[in-house]
């Protein structure tokens, strides 16, 4: 199924996440100190940087103006704010701890905020390298080799086969290079349009989980939202099958948001969510579940979640701060062989040609 109204409330009302963590903080707040939620909005959509933003507090202001719940406003914007900062005010509006939650809510958006600027980092020095690596092949490939060429071709020897080669790529990037831009356009509309489809992006997800190195980074970043949001809604009063259905809703990948749907049924049925993790070994690691078995059986779920939440993050965090150091030989080997094929390609028939020349 393609969700095209989420996908473009999303892409046209972009929200940063910051944006939304300072507006939790703010209101937070401006509530405890007194002033009226009206009022609280009314200023922070003047200070509000984003012009998407400020449009959606304007409709939050005629909302509340209306006499609507805050979280009933934020519902039409479901796609951009998520179920669980909803599902967070919604039972600080019913509990009377609307402040107490709005803080909540910052601390934990703030948590996430911090790991995805930890992934972003670690990606910064190996994309660099990437770039720098076509950058060169590009120069020697689209500037170098053309001017040198003509020569090749006047001359009646046989050139080498990295040469040959090199002449092939030219010569096909030069005569199609309007094919090839259309057909790298249409290729990147194709999987954008592709991946709108659940399925598509569930048997990618499931791929994703199944590669060896990917696999395990992917399931701890699942492992992590999985026990910090659960735990955040837990801690906030709310039962513990909407808790989990609201989990599911957040995670990043799409089969776990089927195993959690799947334990909310179990749990329905009056299963443990330990039970059901155990038989699903392939997902949710033997600690994992271990923990929750305990806390289930003590009756402190959401505080072994979030040490969970705390471990598994830790986890992530090690494997991309090594990470520049795990790609960065493998980066420079792969520099290494492209320019050296592009250099091999030009400098040996120039040997070739030099050799002849002295043997004469």
């Amino acid at each position: 199924m393609i969700n095209f109204k989420g996908g473009f409330q999303k892409i046209f009302s972009h929200i940063p996440i910051a944006e939304k963590m300072l507006f939790a903080k703010h209101l937070s707040i401006m509530i405890k100190s007194g002033m009226p939620l009206l009022d609280s909005l009314w200023l922070l959509k003047k200070q509000a940087r984003s012009k998407s933003f400020q449009r959606i507090m304007g409709q939050m202001v005629v909302d509340i103006d209306n006499g609507q719940f805050l979280s009933a406003s934020l519902d039409k914007f479901r796609a951009i704010f998520g179920e669980f900062f909803i599902s967070i005010i919604r039972v600080g509006e019913a509990s009377g701890t609307l402040a107490e939650n709005l803080n909540y809510l910052h601390q934990e958006i703030r948590k996430s905020y911090e790991l995805r600027k930890k992934i972003k980092s670690a990606m910064i020095y190996p994309i660099i390298i990437l770039i720098a690596t076509a950058g060169i092949g590009s120069i020697l490939i689209f500037f170098v080799f053309p001017k040198i060429m003509p020569i090749f071709s006047s001359l009646k020897i046989d050139l080498p086969l990295p040469t040959r080669m090199l002449i092939f790529i030219i010569t096909v990037l030069t005569n199609y290079t309007l094919y090839i831009a259309i057909a790298a356009v249409l290729s990147v509309v194709f999987f954008i349009f592709i991946f709108q489809i659940r399925t598509v992006r569930f048997y990618y997800h499931d791929l994703l989980l199944s590669m060896p190195f990917v696999g395990r980074v992917t399931q701890n970043i699942n492992m992590t939202s999985f026990s910090r949001t659960l735990a955040s809604l837990l801690k906030s009063g709310i039962k513990i099958v909407d808790a989990v259905l609201i989990t599911a809703d957040t995670m990043p990948n799409l089969v776990y948001q089927r195993e959690l749907r799947a334990i909310a049924e179990h749990i329905k049925a009056g299963e443990a969510i330990s039970t059901y993790l155990a038989k699903r070994s392939r997902f949710f690691p033997p600690i994992f579940y271990q923990m929750i078995q305990v806390g289930e059986n003590t009756g402190h779920l959401d505080e072994n979640l979030l040490y969970l939440a705390e471990f598994y993050e830790a986890e992530v965090d090690e494997v991309f701060k090594n990470l520049s150091t795990t790609l960065e030989p493998l980066l420079l080997l792969l520099m290494g062989i492209i320019v050296g094929f592009v250099a091999l390609a030009i400098i040996t028939p120039i040997y070739g040609i030099t050799k002849n020349l002295n043997i004469k």
